[in-house]
């Protein structure tokens, strides 16, 4: 049996140009919260999931509140969410960012996903969890501007982040902080 030798182009293997493109998002057309990271890391994108990092406690923490932990498969974890009226989205649709730190992401590159089609999509939206800072920030930056006052009373909430380069929050509280997506999630009627 002959082996094959996979090759990189240079921008996938030099972390200097690295172009990471995001996910299509995790969401039921009646979800009613919306969770929102920055963009997804190299192991998500190698993995082709949300929060692929199994060191990124997003996962554990879904698990502790709505039984979508890592040790369900994937699929399923998505589906568990969206039962629950939790969609799972990206600030970024696209950015140039070597390695996987928010903080390496290069602005003049930053591509906001398509937020006016989103909420249009997805009119039940009453709660924006931001999972972490940087998040925020780039909505706050990069989104805020194009949608204006045209979506509703949306409410905003920034959480801790889940990523495991924010280590000062114990596992226990970032779960505490984040049962408040439980407690509006719980509001969700199916049809």
């Amino acid at each position: 049996m002959q082996s094959e030798r996979l090759s990189m182009s240079p921008a996938a293997s030099d972390h200097t140009n690295t172009f990471a493109t995001g996910f299509a998002p995790i969401a039921a057309p009646d979800a009613n919260v919306l969770i929102l990271g920055s963009l997804p890391s190299q192991q998500s994108l190698q993995k082709q999931e949300y929060y692929g990092n199994p060191q990124n406690a997003f996962w554990r923490v879904m698990g502790e509140l709505f039984g979508a932990g890592p040790e369900v498969a994937y699929t399923d974890r998505a589906l568990v969410l969206q039962q629950n009226g939790i969609a799972v989205w990206d600030v970024l649709k696209s950015s140039v960012r070597p390695g996987s730190m928010d903080a390496a992401i290069d602005l003049s590159t930053a591509k906001p996903n398509d937020f006016p089609m989103f909420f249009d999509r997805h009119p039940d939206i009453e709660l924006v969890c931001f999972n972490g800072k940087k998040a925020r920030e780039l909505y706050e930056r990069l989104v805020a501007p194009q949608i204006g006052g045209n979506i509703g009373s949306l409410e905003y909430k920034s959480m801790p982040s889940t990523s495991p380069a924010y280590a000062a929050m114990s596992f226990d509280e970032k779960v505490r902080q984040w049962s408040f997506v439980r407690l509006v999630a719980g509001n969700h009627r199916r049809s």
